[in-house]
């Protein structure tokens, strides 16, 4: 039987037999594996953030622990430079160094003081002469008035207020006083004295202290309009103020702006260095954020003000305004002009750059650049910003706090500072030491060196003269005046203090004033006749007038009168030459080398001041008083620290003084320093002038009734000067009155 035939008809009936089940099984393995693959990639997908899970949390606790950390670090560092600024600011932030005045001008009706001087004085103190004074340190003045607003200051009672002051003159005397507030007159006020210097130990910063109440509030408002605009409102950083920075300088293609507040300049020139580094900026921000925490706004900018540095003074830097407005200008920062104010905050930004002696034009662009900052933002008027740019820089001598420096006089009182109090001065703060100095007298002294030396060597045709002065006041032996050569603003060699040479006839005073205490009088008769000595040599020694004539016999008061050495030499014989060097010794002098003869005549070696003290004792009556420099020290409570004593010690009566002072000024009327009779005419002086051999040395000692004036004329290299003291000591003398315009001086 034929088969059936397999047929695709769905009508026709499938076979019962089984199909074979290969195809199947491999479908379902097909499935199966498709499973497991499938399976596996999402096994994988899954396990995935299981394996990267360790990896990531060990990230956030890493960074977790490093913030932690860092945090902690920062936290802790900031306590540690918190505690540098409480260190510095628990106490006493500066120690300040001790300030030197010249002596304080005291007023009493009916004092010798002509209209003329007093205004010379003022202008000495910086008074700034206006039409009608209205702050303190101006004046007014007319032809026989004087109005003033003298100024506050510290002196040996305490603080002397501001006061408002009317003064009459008439004939060259100070006939009233007035205190225009309360409409009384004074029997006596004090002017302020000086600031002639400061004195600060090795290493110490220069600076004198203000209270920020005591800053004018335009020199405030000038330095934050330039330097910090937003002083009060940042947190001691200001993002502002660094972006804009950024944008000027990037303009500019160079440094032409910073973005540090003052307080940030504060932290830098209180702790950090002046090293450019990215560490050093942390620093400075992070500690000013802290000092802004620390302290108040005006504490920090009473710091910036006295702490900044604003300029070099030699060796010595100059910090804060208090000191850079004597530094500048020759007067206290409440005085400051609008001009005055816009230099000081112009020299912030760099004091070697905008220096005014070396850079003038320099600095006087940026002073004006910020005048006219000032006018723009309405901080000063039109008028004000006319006047202000119209005029000069104003500034002072480098390095001299007053007018005259004085070198030569701070150099004497630097060594007494040193043998009354040691180096213990250098530990106090804040001292006042005042002086004796007359400003007037100085300058006096100073003017005629300049102006005589250069007439004498040009009528001596000769070169190379040099000098010394020390001027003393004639009651209580203070130094008003001291100048140690021929550059009067040198502080080299002081020929006035450490010039010892030969003195001549200026030693004759004191073996008359011998002779006047064994009884002699001024007609007793001396021998003029040759004689023969032997020497400190054991040479034979035959002294002879200087007009090489002998006159038999003269009276005494003529020998001392014209300077005649042979009379003089047989009166000291007479007398004892030990009795003529206890005299000395008994005038001031400590030590004397020759006990032969020759001494008589001046064969000793001496410095003018030492020539000063010996002619002091005799100006005093007799009362020895050591020369000094040093009036008072007060410390910064205000304490008397030292103060000079008034009480001379008696050495000679007062008889025998009298007779020598007499003799003397009978040399001034008729002797050797005639001269004087007619150049000052209705004048007395008391003087003697002193020649030494192969004219040397040139001296002339003058006394009148308010100074002790010692003169030396000669060469540094002891070569003749061809000057006898009538000729070239003399001269300077007679120049130095002429510009103290003295009064009928009657020598008591």
């Amino acid at each position: 039987m034929a088969k059936r035939p397999i047929t695709d008809d769905p009508k026709k009936p499938v076979s019962k037999r089984k199909t074979p089940a290969k195809p199947a099984v491999k479908k379902t393995v097909a499935k199966k594996t498709a499973s497991k693959s499938t399976a596996r990639k999402v096994s994988k997908k899954k396990s995935k953030p299981a394996k990267n899970r360790p990896w990531t949390r060990s990230l956030v606790i890493f960074l977790l622990k490093f913030s932690l950390a860092f945090s902690a670090i920062f936290v802790l560092y900031g306590m540690y430079l918190d505690s540098k600024i409480q260190a510095r600011f628990s106490g006493p932030i500066w120690k300040t160094p001790a300030q030197i005045y010249a002596r304080s001008l005291e007023l009493t009706p009916g004092m010798f003081l002509p209209h003329q001087k007093l205004v010379e004085e003022l202008e000495l103190l910086n008074y700034l002469k206006v039409g009608k004074p209205r702050t303190a340190g101006q004046f007014s003045v007319s032809k026989t008035k004087i109005e003033l607003l003298r100024r506050s200051f510290t002196y040996l009672d305490g603080v002397e207020p501001n006061q408002a002051l009317f003064l009459t003159f008439a004939d060259n005397r100070l006939v009233s006083i007035r205190d225009q507030q309360t409409g009384k007159y004074l029997n006596s006020v004090n002017l302020d004295p000086m600031l002639l210097d400061t004195l600060q130990a090795p290493n110490q910063e220069d600076r004198i202290l203000v209270e920020l109440q005591n800053y004018p509030q335009l020199l405030i408002d000038t330095l934050l309009l330039v330097e910090d605009r937003n002083f009060y409102h940042h947190s001691g950083v200001s993002p502002v103020a660094i972006v804009r920075a950024a944008f000027a300088n990037m303009n500019a293609g160079r440094t032409v702006q910073g973005g540090s507040t003052l307080t940030q300049q504060l932290v830098k020139n209180f702790f950090l260095t002046r090293q450019r580094s990215l560490w050093r900026k942390f620093n400075e921000a992070y500690m000013a954020i802290l000092i802004n925490y620390r302290l108040s706004k005006d504490a920090v900018l009473s710091g910036y003000l006295n702490e900044v540095y604003l300029g070099q003074n030699y060796s010595d830097g100059v910090y804060g305004f208090g000191l850079a407005s004597y530094f500048y200008f020759g007067r206290p920062v409440p005085e400051l002009s609008i001009d005055q104010m816009a230099f000081l905050v112009a020299v912030v930004k760099g004091p070697s750059f905008y220096d005014p002696w070396r850079y003038p034009e320099r600095a006087l662009e940026r002073r004006d650049m910020i005048i006219r900052l000032l006018s723009k933002n309405g901080k000063i008027s039109t008028a004000e910003y006319r006047a202000a740019i119209a005029r000069p820089l104003g500034i002072i001598p480098r390095g001299h706090m007053s007018v005259s420096k004085a070198p030569a006089f701070l150099s004497l009182l630097r060594r007494e500072l040193k043998t009354t109090f040691g180096d213990a001065l250098y530990d106090q703060s804040g001292l006042k030491i005042f002086t004796s100095l007359d400003p007037l007298a100085q300058r006096a002294a100073e003017t005629a060196i300049t102006e005589s030396l250069p007439r004498l060597e040009k009528a001596r045709k000769i070169t190379g003269l040099e000098t010394a002065v020390v001027v003393t006041d004639r009651q209580y032996g203070r130094v008003t005046a001291l100048v140690g050569g021929r550059n009067t603003q040198y502080a080299g060699f002081n020929r006035a203090l450490d010039a010892s040479r030969s003195i001549g006839s200026v030693v004759k005073p004191a073996i008359y004033l011998t002779a006047f205490e064994q009884g002699y009088d001024l007609n007793s008769p001396l021998v003029d006749k040759p004689l023969r000595l032997n020497n400190q040599y054991g040479n034979n020694w035959q002294p002879k007038n200087y007009d090489r004539k002998f006159r038999g016999e003269v009276p005494l008061y003529q020998a001392l009168m014209q300077s005649l050495n042979v009379p003089t030499v047989n009166l000291g014989m007479a007398v004892g030459v030990d009795n003529v060097i206890e005299s000395l010794k008994r005038l001031g002098i400590n030590k004397v080398d020759n006990h032969y003869p020759s001494m008589l005549l001046g064969a000793l070696n001496m410095s003018p001041f030492q020539v000063s003290q010996m002619y002091q004792t005799i100006a005093t009556a007799g009362e020895y008083h050591k020369l000094t420099a040093l009036v008072a020290v007060v410390d910064e409570d205000g304490d008397l620290v030292y103060q000079q004593s008034l009480k001379g010690k008696r050495r000679f009566a007062r008889k025998d003084i009298d007779l020598t002072i007499y003799n003397m000024t009978l040399v001034a009327k008729q002797g050797t320093a005639r001269r004087l009779s007619w150049q000052f005419p209705g004048i007395n002086f008391a003087g003697k002038t002193g020649s030494t051999d192969k004219l040397r040395d040139s001296w002339f000692v003058g006394l009148d009734n308010r100074d002790v004036v010692t003169v030396w004329v000669g060469r540094d290299d002891n070569k003749t000067s061809t000057l006898t003291g009538s000729s070239g000591a003399l001269t300077v003398f007679g120049d130095y009155m002429k510009l103290r315009s003295a009064d009928s001086l009657v020598v008591n």
